[in-house]
């Protein structure tokens, strides 16, 4: 059997890892963080509100913090879905494909990791509000790993099915 060069698969690393850390360091920065995390934060928290009022609840929304009658929750970072986009945003970059298929990656895949962290952010408010005995296990147990594993799932299916190899490779 054919053995599969371990250069590539060690580019890949490296430059999954350098991209990483480049994205941390960067939303690590105060400015970056008071003007594009909170902001982006805040869209979050209004827009979970809308969802929560749409089946029913009673919600106030003030910046980052979503206020039910018996709940409130401060959507901090680590809860705002640019952690889980990172990692994918990473991963993709990294990834040897063309830009097209980068960008059309980068696009959906973001967009499908906030619509999940967006439901996530809802749900967890609703169980904070009526089932406040369980809401510490879903949001450090459960709704975490979902949404990491979604990440990488997603990473893994746009490399394996959609993501296109650069022209001077495929030759």
């Amino acid at each position: 059997m054919a053995r599969t060069p371990l250069k590539p698969r060690i580019v890949f690393i490296a430059k999954f890892v350098i991209a990483l850390l480049g994205f941390y360091a960067l939303v690590a920065l105060n400015p970056v963080n008071d003007h594009v995390i909170v902001p982006f934060t805040e869209v979050i928290a209004r827009a979970a509100g809308f969802l929560l009022r749409g089946i029913g609840e009673n919600v106030e929304v003030d910046g980052t913090l979503i206020r039910l009658s018996r709940f409130t929750m401060d959507v901090k970072n680590g809860c705002n879905g640019v952690e889980a986009m990172l990692l994918l945003v990473a991963a993709i970059l990294a990834f040897p494909a063309s830009l097209r298929s980068q960008l059309i990656g980068l696009t959906i895949a973001s967009a499908a990791i906030q619509v999940l962290n967006l439901f996530r952010v809802s749900c967890l408010v609703w169980l904070g509000q009526h089932h406040r005995e369980i809401f510490d296990f879903f949001h450090v147990a459960v709704w975490q790993s979902i949404v990491i594993l979604a990440a990488i799932s997603m990473f893994v299916l746009w490399s394996w099915k959609f993501a296109e190899k650069p022209l001077a490779q495929s030759r």
